[in-house]
């Protein structure tokens, strides 16, 4: 088995501590699927400063494939700043950086290099939405994490991935039942075959288009919650997989079942750890 993380990569700040982390949604996909025991790669856009040495070192430290990222010149790499209270990740506003990199046009290279995984995933802060659809005759399952906010659930934005998926997660933690329901509904009838919402200590419920699925919680004090729903995702897709999920397959309740348990269990060894994964630095 062969994934990729495609799209976004990011320094999230822990400004009441000092401190940065390597991150972003396709780098920590990249990441959290390594350590489910999966070869992995992450393919994307760089800036040339020092954040993005630094995640480019802890990404080819865990043996993940950056062979076939862009460097720009003179590029910065995005940052997202935090508050950690209390082992919880708040997210702060703070000034956009200048010159963070244009998202990755797929070219017949990159294309070529992408054909071969058994699994692509993005999400919607990469801003490669649009690159989505020339990967629809691939034999690759294509995941997407559209997050939480309202305007990634546009019938503009989900019409241009919806018909092209097999798999999309919602962080649904805001959402009224009606609302979480009509949602999976509507993007299955788009053409994604399994669509996955999760609400947070409530847990996650899996529609495959016939029935809902209730999903796993294991509670803990966390250490930090910054990738919790990143790594439940990632370690759910995976575990599908080594339990034989092909593209166009289907899934049987004890499949679903023991990976909502992986899952469960993987997230909440993540919350034990600073930052999405590890490798801290000092903001300087």
């Amino acid at each position: 088995m062969k994934v990729v993380g495609f799209g976004d990569n990011v320094v999230d700040r822990y400004v009441n501590k000092n401190l940065y982390f390597p991150g972003g949604n396709a780098v920590n996909f990249a990441f959290y699927a390594k350590k489910n025991g999966v070869d992995t790669a992450y393919l994307g856009v760089f800036g040339d400063d020092a954040e993005a040495d630094h995640i480019k070192y802890a990404l080819t430290n865990e043996g993940i494939d950056i062979s076939h990222c862009h460097t720009v010149k003179g590029g910065a790499t995005e940052r997202c700043d935090v508050n950690l209270i209390d082992g919880d990740r708040v997210f702060v506003p703070s000034e956009k950086s200048k010159n963070i990199p244009a998202p990755m046009v797929l070219g017949d290279k990159e294309l070529g290099y992408l054909k071969d995984f058994d699994l692509i995933h993005s999400g919607c802060y990469a801003g490669v939405h649009g690159e989505i659809k020339k990967l629809k005759d691939f034999n690759s399952i294509l995941t997407f994490d559209f997050s939480e906010e309202d305007h990634f659930r546009s019938d503009k934005f989900l019409n241009v991935l919806c018909p092209h998926l097999d798999f999309a997660l919602f962080s649904c933690s805001h959402n009224t039942k009606e609302e979480r329901i009509a949602l999976q509904k509507k993007v299955h009838d788009l053409g994604t075959k399994y669509v996955l919402v999760t609400m947070g200590i409530e847990g996650q419920i899996l529609y495959d288009g016939n029935r809902f699925y209730d999903g796993v919680v294991k509670t803990l004090t966390p250490v930090d919650t910054m990738g919790a729903g990143d790594s439940f995702f990632t370690a759910f897709l995976m575990n599908l997989l080594k339990r034989g999920w092909k593209k166009h397959g289907d899934l049987s309740e004890t499949v679903i079942h023991e990976s909502f348990e992986a899952a469960a269990q993987f997230s909440a060894e993540i919350c034990l750890v600073n930052g999405a994964f590890g490798y801290e630095k000092n903001i300087l």
